[in-house]
């Protein structure tokens, strides 16, 4: 422990802080990348208007709660406080809509990447662009206001994400790093900044309303991973730590999206190279060799925080209906008496996953609690059916909402990896869905046909690759790529545990997606007709 205080005490102690959808989580690590604290809160975003969202109190709210619980375990572990780490970084869910005034003013709730309210811009802006623009884009989501005609557009000074938000707010610098970026807007590889062609296409899209601004001056400035990217003022370090021990003065690296941050985690920024990430949305990136040969709606086209070009499937609904129905038994095992962890009850329900039909004995879920752009279903209806003659048990009703969790993503897999044929030399999968056993793996193998490895931190990916990418600013050596220094410093040896892909479980899942595309017409039909 005298080594841990010491790294603490001087200042080599590095701290990464991701937003997620659930859980906003802190971690901080040692010169070794080791997690020497963490700390967590849960919150949830809410439905109103129409609109998913989370408020600005409830931002600030989870982060000082986060990062006073990290802080405690510090003080508790190694009996010093947490005083001045050696850098910070924050990372968040991609996508969204916040947009500020001159004066730093929200002008309309923030808008989610789970919207799906964005259609008609996105399809406008995918044929203007003659590149993939999906609806939870943050430029999508100021052309869909554009359209819809609302008046804040007007008094637009500045748009970002959640990431690029809270930097600002501690660091005072409007920036982001260029994987969330690329999230907001089109990036040109060569030149590592927004695309000038599709900025003054949208510029022209727009000319006729006579807004004071030009897209370029209201989008946060690029950054590329192990860049500077401003340091905490003191306003800021009020913000985040109220108790006052905080200082000034520590410098932060570039902001980060949740899906920069899955690939540094899982050492998944080479070329060939991909990563699942599973929790309440579920994503897939692959780092291309080649851009794409088509457009594709269902695909986004991102970049790694270092700069490559990223295919990315996201799906916006992963495990949420899921984590509803184990809520479900926990409510009747507490009403016989019986008190379950949850964990336990994860590891339980999960187990018998594993126990079930590889086609999941004639079952059906979509667990869309929002809408899903890839199956194209305007909003959420969470739906489980089953066939007369399937056979209805424990094992088959966990096996069919698991398969599900990826069933989005492998119709988004299968333009890649089919019709485009992407090379892809590995598959690691990161976040909650592969902290118990092995399950999680085992059906992504089935589902992908790929080998799939899951790494010990597995779920804790996010904050730990923000951590990384902090670290990688503060220790890298002159010209030494975010590749080089992951594989040398990070991951060296490091493995993780591969399941391989059993041909009965492939078998399973190809019969269970003939079905669950067949009733995609069933989910659309809830949504149209079950208010």
């Amino acid at each position: 422990m005298e080594r841990e205080k010491m790294v603490i005490e001087n200042g080599k102690a590095i701290l990464g802080i991701e937003l997620g959808s659930t859980r906003i989580k802190a971690v901080l690590i040692d010169e070794m990348n080791h997690v020497l604290a963490s700390g967590s809160h849960t919150w949830e975003n809410r439905l109103e208007n129409g609109i998913w969202t989370y408020a600005l109190d409830d931002i600030w709210t989870g982060l000082r709660n986060c990062y006073a619980k990290l802080n405690a375990e510090v003080c508790e572990k190694y009996g010093v406080p947490l005083r001045r780490p050696g850098a910070i970084g924050f990372s968040a869910m991609m996508h969204g809509y916040m947009a500020f005034d001159k004066a730093g003013r929200l002008l309309t709730p923030f808008r989610t990447w789970r919207n799906s309210t964005t259609g008609p811009a996105a399809e406008a802006l995918t044929k203007a662009f003659r590149y993939p623009i999906p609806q939870r884009w943050s430029v999508a989501h100021l052309y869909q206001a554009i359209l819809n005609k609302e008046a804040h557009v007007k008094d637009v000074a500045f748009f970002t994400t959640l990431a690029g938000y809270v930097h600002w707010q501690l660091t005072g610098k409007k920036t982001l790093g260029i994987g969330d970026a690329s999230g907001m807007f089109p990036i040109n590889l060569e030149t590592r900044n927004y695309d000038e062609d599709m900025l003054a296409a949208f510029d022209s899209l727009t000319a006729d309303y006579d807004y004071e601004w030009k897209l370029k001056e209201i989008l946060p400035q690029v950054c590329i991973a192990g860049e500077s990217a401003g340091v905490l003022t003191e306003q800021g370090a009020k913000l985040l730590d109220e108790s006052g021990i905080l200082e000034p003065g520590i410098p932060f690296c570039p902001p980060e999206g949740d899906a920069g941050t899955g690939m540094t985690a899982t050492n998944s920024i080479a070329k060939r190279t991909g990563n699942v990430s599973a929790g309440t949305s579920v994503f897939g990136m692959v780092v291309l060799e080649k851009e794409l040969k088509k457009v594709h709606p269902e695909i986004d086209l991102v970049t790694t925080p270092d700069g490559k070009l990223v295919a990315m499937v996201h799906a916006n609904n992963g495990t949420s209906d899921l984590d509803a129905w184990a809520g479900l038994f926990r409510e009747f095992a507490e009403a016989l008496g019986a008190e379950v962890e949850q964990n336990q009850l994860f590891e339980i329900l999960y187990g018998k996953a594993l126990k079930g039909e590889a086609d999941c004995g004639g079952m059906l879920s979509y667990g869309y609690l929002s809408g899903e752009s890839i199956t194209q279903t305007e909003e959420g209806r969470p739906m489980f059916v089953r066939l007369p003659w399937g056979r209805f048990n424990l094992a088959n009703f966990m096996r069919t909402h698991l398969s599900a969790a990826f069933a989005v993503l492998r119709l988004g897999m299968d333009i890649l990896l089919k019709e485009e044929q992407v090379a892809l030399d590995r598959v690691l999968g990161h976040g909650g869905l592969f902290k118990t056993n092995e399950v999680g793996s085992k059906l992504l193998a089935a589902a992908l046909h790929t080998p799939v490895s899951v790494m010990e931190n597995a779920g804790e990916g996010g904050p730990w690759g923000m951590a990384l990418l902090a670290a990688y600013m503060c220790r890298r050596k002159p010209g030494e790529s975010l590749e080089r220094y992951l594989e040398k410093n990070v991951f060296s040896g490091e493995q993780g545990r591969c399941v391989k892909p059993d041909a009965k479980d492939v078998e399973g899942f190809e019969l269970f997606m003939e079905r669950y595309k067949k009733g995609i017409a069933m989910e659309r039909m809830a949504v149209e007709n079950f208010v």
